[in-house]
């Protein structure tokens, strides 16, 4: 008996390292594609942050539709269920206007959770353990708060960075509450795509990539980043926040405290940036359906859209 499947609806995805050139393609791809770009970043969410998160400019987003961009104040918190429900939303948004949704961005769970429709529940939580676990950070550090997540969920330790407070406690109250671990759970989740996915990965050589975020340190630099956190701090936007404890911001905000200097808070957003970048790269080879691209020859610009176009036609049918 013959039945009428539905067919899925196409998305496309680029991911890749912090500075690998996603932007970009990204822009190219969009225009040749009719697309509508989806930020797969947790921290271009946040209003006013824009020289540290390297977010897209006006003008490039004049050129292509951007979604998920300053949807939140630093203020307000921000969670890959968040993200996941409203990029859900989106996607048949898109597809209903005839134009093909293209998730760009670094930040591996929040794409994932998407591409593969992730089940997030919060009822196992425990708002006594958030408080107490965050109180033993204000008291001890984050760093100490990083410790115990490691002793008891190594490779979620491995994947979030020490001052990701907010998604540490999250990890520790899931063993805490569940006696399981945050990182078997996501491991264990089906890895079955509702959609007709093409998802591409941007590499390069590691040295040139490390240089490449240097180069990008000092170029924010230069562009004010150090002035767009001292605005920050004067609206009022409490430093030890999510949104300020991002790469780039937590940084200054120490410098600004009087915990090391100028040069000093730069070289350590440099290291704090090549560790990102590390720990992207390994949370992508994890993944699955990634066509990988290497883009270290930079200059060969048109070779690289050639061999990313071959991916996509092979994949997904205009």
């Amino acid at each position: 008996m013959l039945t009428n499947i539905e067919p899925k609806p196409p998305l496309l995805v680029l991911v890749g390292p912090t500075a690998v050139g996603k932007t970009q393609l990204s822009l190219t791809l969009a225009e040749q594609y009719k697309c509508e770009i989806i930020s797969g970043d947790s921290m271009q969410v946040y209003r006013g942050m824009d020289i540290g998160t390297a977010k897209v400019s006006m003008e490039e987003r004049a050129r292509v539709p951007h979604h998920m961009i300053d949807i939140h104040d630093p203020s307000d918190a921000f969670s890959v269920a968040e993200f996941q429900e409203r990029v859900r939303d989106l996607i048949p948004q898109i597809n209903n206007r005839g134009h093909l949704p293209f998730i760009v961005g670094g930040t591996g769970l929040y794409v994932e959770s998407v591409c593969y429709n992730y089940q997030f529940s919060e009822a196992n939580s425990d708002e006594q353990l958030r408080q107490e676990l965050d109180t033993y950070a204000i008291e001890h550090g984050d760093q100490a708060l990083h410790d115990m997540l490691r002793e008891v969920d190594p490779a979620s330790a491995d994947r979030l960075h020490p001052n990701d407070r907010r998604r540490i406690i999250r990890a520790i109250e899931v063993f805490r509450v569940t006696g399981t671990k945050l990182s078997e759970q996501l491991a264990g989740q089906k890895k079955e795509s509702p959609y007709n996915l093409c998802i591409v990965g941007l590499t390069m050589d590691r040295a040139l990539l490390y240089k490449r975020i240097e180069e990008r340190v000092d170029e924010m630099m230069q562009q004010g980043l150090l002035d767009e956190v001292k605005r920050l701090l004067a609206e009022g936007y409490d430093p030890y926040s999510v949104a300020m404890q991002g790469l780039g911001y937590k940084e200054m905000v120490g410098h600004l405290q009087g915990e090391y200097s100028l040069e000093g808070a730069i070289e350590l957003l440099k290291r704090d940036t090549r560790r990102f970048a590390k720990r992207q790269l390994s949370w992508f080879r994890h993944m699955k359906d990634i066509h990988w691209v290497d883009v270290t020859e930079i200059t060969n610009f048109s070779a690289h859209l050639a061999n990313i176009n071959d991916i996509i036609t092979g994949k997904i049918v205009q």
